[in-house]
């Protein structure tokens, strides 16, 4: 994000961006995600805004999710919000962006949703990438955790050393011995068990049921990304983490060829990442589900 989008006060940035008489009128709650608060900001001009607020984080916690919903926005293959102003006012970083009118899932939303989330991870990622294959050109968060996306040309190296093993070091305190020495052996053996794309693809990151809506058109928007470029295979094993999507959405999806033979072996390592987070950012309840799904 360029430093002229990065403001002060939320007022600042709403005169900025639409107008020196321009003020706030209203503003009220959105029911979101467990990291930040949400508001729809009613301006007055008439003109609505969605606003994240986080209080405690830095302005670059923000600046990498703007960075995040450009890339997605550039790949073109489904609707994102288009980010206005970041900054940080006293000890409450903010994001300001587009709203979005949520609208009825038109009958076809899963199929297109599909469909356009191949679309997306078949687009070009160069300038994505950081100048390597995988990764990103900046650090980001997935959850309230720093996601590390230093670029490589290996898929299974980026995935074991960017995403288990930090995660990992960060856990080794909640890890029994037997798991942790699983764990390791996992990471240092990875290459058995995934495998590398054809081609690296544009990911949302962070793609559960939470994050994605459904836009005034009736087809889906995507929302909240963690964004890097990687294995399509990640970003669907995310939606089968908590369930949400429909049948008819992976069945369009599989249409791609993107999912290779094996993907359902490869399945629980992918989420292992967001389980390992999840222990992480909010405790031993997930020490179970990361028992599970490390192999052997």
């Amino acid at each position: 994000m360029t430093s002229e989008l990065i403001f002060d006060s939320l007022e600042e940035a709403v005169r900025e961006i639409f107008g020196n008489n321009t003020e706030i009128v209203s503003r009220r709650g959105v029911s979101g995600g467990d990291i930040n608060d949400a508001y729809l900001l009613v301006l007055s001009d008439g003109r609505k805004v969605f606003l994240k607020e986080n209080r405690g984080k830095d302005p670059g916690f923000f600046a990498a999710e703007t960075e995040g919903l450009n890339a997605l926005r550039e790949a073109g293959a489904l609707r994102v919000p288009a980010p206005m102003a970041c900054g940080k006012a006293g000890r409450t970083a903010f994001l300001m962006m587009e709203y979005l009118e949520p609208g009825m899932k038109k009958r076809t939303f899963w199929e297109d949703f599909g469909h356009s989330l191949a679309n997306l991870h078949s687009a070009d990622t160069t300038a994505f990438s950081g100048g390597g294959r995988f990764g990103f050109y900046t650090d980001n968060f997935i959850g309230a955790s720093v996601q590390i996306n230093s670029p490589g040309n290996s898929w299974i190296r980026f995935f074991a050393e960017c995403r288990l093993l930090p995660q990992f070091k960060m856990a080794a305190d909640r890890l029994p011995s037997e798991t942790a020495g699983r764990l390791d052996r996992l990471i240092a053996h990875l290459d058995e068990y995934l495998i590398e794309p054809e081609a690296p693809s544009l990911l949302h990151g962070d793609l559960w049921g939470g994050n994605f809506i459904c836009g005034p058109d009736g087809d889906a928007v995507l929302i909240d990304p963690a964004v890097y470029v990687g294995n399509p295979e990640a970003d669907i094993a995310m939606t089968e983490l908590f369930g949400g999507f429909s049948e008819s959405f992976y069945g369009a999806y599989r249409e791609s060829g993107l999912l290779k033979p094996g993907y359902n072996e490869r399945r629980d390592i992918y989420n292992l990442y967001h389980m390992l987070n999840h222990l992480n950012l909010f405790g031993g309840a997930y020490l179970g589900a990361v028992q599970r799904m490390i192999p052997g």
